[in-house]
């Protein structure tokens, strides 16, 4: 049977930028032959609707531009890249260390691409043990998956939000043998998945599963609103908002499990609105994540 959700706790009247934390996405794809840089765009709209301060746009230096175009409210911090496109991993951990100091919480893997590269940048940013926690979403999963013996260097409080494709290939790496997709199996391949990396897993589908491990829970809001591209870039940004906000009282599992309320709430929200469930944008679904967690913080009705 499910734990009742936690209040979200209330927004300081008197509050300020230096309050409401600082999410920092990295992510986004500069080499041939794909360039990816929307889902970077997505997660940081997702930080900022969620009620972070400031979201930094973190990601390969010639689509920063493109990406502060779209979403202006976000910062940018151009990371290194070689002829190709490709990241640099030592420079990109260099200017993660100097301008990312601030960031409260991390989204990694929106829009990265995989590769020797990409797979380097995923584990430096999370042996790091400086107790900020960090959402691994998409292509740093698979990333993971494709590097032996990952688990070794895993260091940062990580909430993992795989859909289920990427949960068997990290499943797979790990010899876990469980169904994400079987609605009876998925609280139990989400629990496993917890309990081998010591994380928060949010097992995305219909019927969302958030566990620690321990604990798990299964959202019972959403609609097919949310099968869209781009929907799980800003249920990585909602988490990653939360924990910058309100990380230190509620922990990762609350957190995780709040923004996976409000990400369904905000999906019903939409096809109300619009009559029917059929043709939501991303960009929508994260316009109205503001009123569902509204809604989680007074205790009225979605």
């Amino acid at each position: 049977m499910n734990d009742p959700l936690p209040q979200l706790p209330a927004r300081d009247p008197a509050g300020h930028k230096g309050t409401f934390g600082t999410v920092c996405v990295v992510g986004g794809h500069a080499a041939q032959p794909v360039t990816m840089l929307g889902s970077v765009v997505l997660a940081s709209l997702g930080a900022l609707r969620a009620g972070c301060a400031l979201c930094i746009a973190a990601a390969p230096e010639p689509l920063v531009p493109a990406i502060l175009a779209a979403n202006p409210s976000a910062t940018g911090l151009p990371l290194p890249v070689d002829g190709d496109g490709r990241l640099v991993p030592h420079a990109v951990a260099e200017a993660l260390d100097l301008h990312a100091r601030r960031a409260d919480a991390f989204v990694l893997g929106p829009g990265l691409g995989t590769g020797f590269a990409e797979e380097q940048v995923t584990l430096r940013l999370l042996s790091q043990d400086d107790g900020r926690p960090v959402v691994v979403d998409a292509d740093a999963i698979n990333c993971l998956a494709a590097t032996p013996s990952f688990d070794l260097d895993l260091r940062a409080p990580m909430v993992l939000t795989p859909h289920p494709g990427e949960y068997a290939r990290i499943a797979a790496a790990l010899r876990i043998d469980a169904d994400p997709v079987d609605p009876v199996a998925r609280p139990h391949a989400a629990e496993r998945l917890a309990q081998r990396l010591g994380c928060v897993v949010v097992l995305k589908g219909h019927g969302t599963v958030v566990s620690d491990g321990h604990r798990t829970w299964t959202c019972g809001h959403g609609n097919d609103a949310l099968a869209v591209g781009g929907s799980g870039d800003v249920l990585a940004g909602v988490v990653a908002g939360l924990l910058a906000a309100h990380g230190r009282a509620l922990g990762l599992y609350d957190c995780a499990r709040l923004a996976v309320e409000a990400h369904a709430i905000a999906g019903e929200r939409w096809a109300r609105r619009a009559g029917g469930t059929a043709g939501m944008l991303a960009a929508e679904l994260a316009a109205e994540i503001p009123a569902a967690l509204g809604a989680m913080r007074t205790l009225d009705a979605p």
